[in-house]
Formats: C-alpha cells, structure tokens, sequence
C-alpha cells in the first residue's frame, strides 16, 4: 500500500519514515515538507541511511492522490486546509490536533479559528475505540499527553474506582514535543539541568481532549487539573495522575488496571518497578503503575510513553494497521533501547 507524510520533515514525521521502512505491507510513496522542500531525507533525518536519497517534496494535492493512505504531520491549524482539496477516498491519519476535538466551543478557546469537526479518535485501548477504529476512513490521533494521562485513569474511571470530578495531573515532556522549529527556550542551554512548567494554569490544548475521552470512560463529566513540564530530554512522557478514591485496598486498584488491560501487546502494567521514559523509547509502549496513597485518599498513577512513539507516529501507524485490516502490531514490534 502506497503511503504519503506530509510534514515529513518534523519530529514526528521522521518518526514515522523510520517505521514505515521497517514495515511489511506500507511504502513510502511520497514525502513532502514546507520549508525543507527540495532538500534530501538525509540532510534532514541522516539516521534514515536507506530513503536518504529520497527528495522532500512540496504539499501538492495532486500528489496525494497517488498514495492510498496518507500521514498528515503538520502543526496544528494545517492538516484542515488540505482535506478538502484531496481526490478520492484514501485512509487518512491525521497526527495534528484538527479533528479531535467534538465541541466547537473547546476548539475556540484552547486553538481559536475554525472548528473543522471531528473523526474517529484514535486510542484503540479504550473500551470501544478499536472497533470504531477499524471502520473507520479517517482518525484523529491523540495528543501525546492525553494519551498517557487518558490511559493512566480510563481503567480506574471505567471501573467507578476513582472520583472524575477531581483528576489531578503533573507530566513532564521532552523538548521533541514542541516541535522541530527553532526556538530561545528550546535551546540546549536554556534547557540542560532545567526543569520548567509551561502553559500553567489550566491553559494547555490537551485539558479538553483528556476530558473529552475520560468523560467518554465515565459517562460522566471528567475535569481534569493539568500541569505540564518540560524535562531537559529530546523524548518522553511521565506522567503522574492522581484522584480520590474510595478504595481501601491498593490490591483492588492493581487488578483493576491490570483486567483492563488484560488483552493488550502495548501496555505493561508495573507491580515491582516504576514506569521510565528510557525503557519505552524508540518504542510504541506504555509502562503503567497504581498505588494507593492511603494518608490522603488519592489514586496515584504513574504512566511512561515515547513522545514520538505511542505519543504520535507509533500510534498513528496502529490506528493504521487497525484502518486497513493488518495486524494492529506490524511494523511496531521491538523493545526499549535502554
């Protein structure tokens, strides 16, 4: 099957060269990127050695119609003003933030512009969403921290086991998160030996998305206090969650998240060692651990993913293999790189 990226030349769309490489059934037929058009794979991904001869390209819809399923890994605000313009009816896995979002008015307030809809979200773990996945023309993948932050609490929400109405949350990220553009506060100076929250306050894009598919788990309003940090890393998320709970058994919370993820490749649940960013990285799993806080009644929740990998390009390609009828795990299998 012949696959396009367009942004190809970011983070993640370099990400998803790597492992579309690697994969048994998806060719990669057409890379395209903005201002690295022109330039070839490796002056940009040297790490790429066999597609580095390989030319970005510029976006052009004419292009896409030659791809029968394509990648959009462009900043957010992007992917929309293309999907109009494109021919036929290609699968399509959007890594950018367009379609996630159901309510017009979450869109306004934490992006602004046009709200330009929403598609299948794309979080095969949580009950339901498989199914609706692999029905599906076109997904919406999830941001990376709502991702480990949605699948650190749906087991203990679904299970009515943890209070919704009061999720707290403190993630650190590494710095391949915001993107590859360059900027003061990204530099290697500013962020060596540093530790720093950023959009505080309950402003981060993500708060709306994390609520929206843990209300969906509750079946009823999830809010969610969320503090976002940035670690002096290129890749990773740790994320620690944290709720009320009327359990008095830490036992109960262990096996409840462990039944809840009884039947998945992806996600390993931790009772002897705590989650790390290096044991997932390169990779498309989620280490998972719950204790119970028994001093103040809380849930705790630690949850360690790639960034790149089940944060953005290793999810994207499993919704794909899910979109198209191919083993959820092709080209996906491997272990950290620790």
């Amino acid at each position: 099957m012949k696959c396009g990226i367009l942004g190809a030349s970011g983070y993640a769309g370099g990400e998803l060269l790597r492992l579309l490489i690697g994969h048994p059934e998806f060719e990669v037929e057409y890379v395209a990127a903005g201002t690295n058009a022109g330039e070839r794979v490796g002056q940009v991904h040297p790490h790429l050695s066999p597609i580095s001869s390989m030319v970005f390209e510029a976006i052009n819809s004419n292009r896409m119609r030659d791809c029968e399923l394509l990648f959009f890994a462009l900043p957010h605000g992007q992917s929309s003003q293309w999907i109009s313009s494109i021919q036929g009816d290609p699968f399509i896995v959007d890594l950018g933030a367009d379609y996630r979002l159901k309510n017009e008015l979450s869109w306004q307030k934490y992006y602004g512009g046009d709200h330009a809809g929403s598609w299948t979200y794309g979080l095969p773990e949580i009950d339901g969403a498989r199914a609706e996945i692999a029905s599906s023309r076109r997904v919406a993948n999830p941001g990376c921290y709502a991702t480990a932050i949605a699948l650190g609490a749906a087991p203990l929400l679904a299970q009515n086991l943890i209070d919704g109405s009061d999720i707290t949350v403190v993630a650190a990220s590494g710095t391949t998160g915001a993107g590859r553009s360059a900027k003061v506060n990204l530099l290697a100076s500013e962020v060596a030996g540093n530790l720093i929250s950023y959009k505080f306050g309950g402003v981060h894009q993500h708060t709306p998305e994390i609520e929206q598919t843990l209300s969906a788990v509750s079946k009823n309003e999830v809010k969610c206090s969320f503090t976002p940090i940035l670690a002096p890393m290129p890749r990773g998320i740790l994320a620690t969650i944290s709720s009320k709970t009327r359990v008095s058994s830490e036992v109960e919370l262990v096996q409840a998240m462990k039944n809840y993820f009884e039947a998945e490749a992806f996600i390993e649940v931790l009772e002897d060692l705590m989650p790390s960013t290096s044991s997932v990285l390169g990779t498309n799993r989620v280490q998972v651990r719950v204790a119970l806080d028994s001093h103040t009644d809380r849930a705790i929740v630690s949850v360690a993913i790639d960034n790149l990998g089940k944060g953005a390009a290793g999810q994207a390609l499993q919704n794909a293999n899910l979109m198209v009828g191919l083993p959820e795990n092709s080209g996906l299998l491997g272990l950290g790189v620790r």
